[in-house]
């Protein structure tokens, strides 16, 4: 398999310091030579440019949403990026910078499966809030929301002018700190939530074979992981900004990780949200480091 390796260095969506220093953070742990022990084609692209911006001018362009007109900037260009190395047999591995970069990614996967994809979404907090909805302004919160069409419009529109996913096609795994707009949203629409408490009762298996077998029953081409580290329990990790307890072990992760990488039908992924600044030993970019080496490990 050939695998484009993607930075995205921006803490712009979530205006905490330090998820930019992710992408390079990992390169330097043996994040490339991890993913050539299992494919001979690892290409590292670099990181997609970000463009300096001063905390003063973050509502420049936009009153309701923080770095607006980068974000854009930045997600469009990944957009196209993602698009080209899935058009060239590639899988594109997409390493962030804050939640924010999915809508790019995901509006590049979109493009290229004609919107017949679907999103397996880790992660501790909803990501479904739009301008409206949001309390913090930070536009982290808002992507999945805008991919499924809803929010601002130059969000849904980003890369091109259309839905770039079915709410059905939405399976989110592990919210736990949901805002009151997100809860309101999520009984509105069609997107497949999937807490805590429905893992614990009905175990890792039963949910993952529910996705999938929801998946293939829809003739869908691919799924797209957008993983957020703080889907893993608080107290695991101590490098992530958005911390949330009552979460799941490395183990855990790892295990629904390799359950849906082996279905054959993974196609692209984002890893998101690692904070170096606040890490504690490395310990929480060592976490990511086995979540990497899990994926490439079991993934064809």
């Amino acid at each position: 398999m050939n695998v484009n390796v993607i930075g995205v260095p921006t803490f712009y969506g979530c205006d905490k310091f330090g998820p930019q220093l992710g992408p390079d953070k990992l390169r330097e742990k043996g994040m490339i030579s991890t993913i050539e022990k299992y494919h001979n084609n690892v290409f590292d692209l670099g990181n997609v440019y970000v463009e300096q911006v001063s905390e003063n001018d973050k509502f420049a362009t936009n009153s309701d949403m923080k770095y607006l007109k980068p974000l854009l900037d930045i997600n469009k260009n990944l957009a196209h990026i993602v698009n080209c190395s899935l058009s060239s047999n590639c899988f594109p591995f997409i390493v962030g910078g804050d939640h924010s970069i999915a809508l790019g990614s995901i509006s590049g996967v979109s493009k290229h499966f004609n919107k017949n994809f679907a999103i397996v979404w880790f992660d501790a907090h909803g990501d479904i809030n739009t301008f409206e909805t949001s309390d913090s302004k930070n536009v982290h919160g808002m992507p999945l929301a805008a991919l499924m069409g809803y929010g601002y419009e130059d969000l849904k529109n980003l890369y091109y002018p259309e839905t770039k996913i079915k709410e059905d096609y939405v399976y989110h795994i592990g919210g736990r700190d949901i805002d009151p707009g997100e809860k309101e949203f999520i009984d509105k629409t069609n997107m497949n939530m999937y807490y805590p408490n429905d893992l614990a009762t009905k175990g890792l298996d039963t949910i993952i074979d529910t996705i999938l077998d929801s998946v293939n029953s829809k003739n869908i081409d691919a799924i797209h992981i957008s993983f957020d580290l703080d889907f893993i329990d608080s107290k695991y990790v101590p490098g992530t900004g958005t911390r949330v307890e009552n979460g799941f072990t490395v183990d855990e992760a790892k295990y629904l990780l390799t359950k849906l990488v082996k279905s054959g039908l993974v196609k692209s992924m984002d890893l998101v949200e690692l904070n170096p600044d606040l890490d504690i030993d490395d310990t929480t970019s060592d976490i990511a480091m086995d979540i990497i080496d899990t994926v490439f490990k079991n993934i064809k």
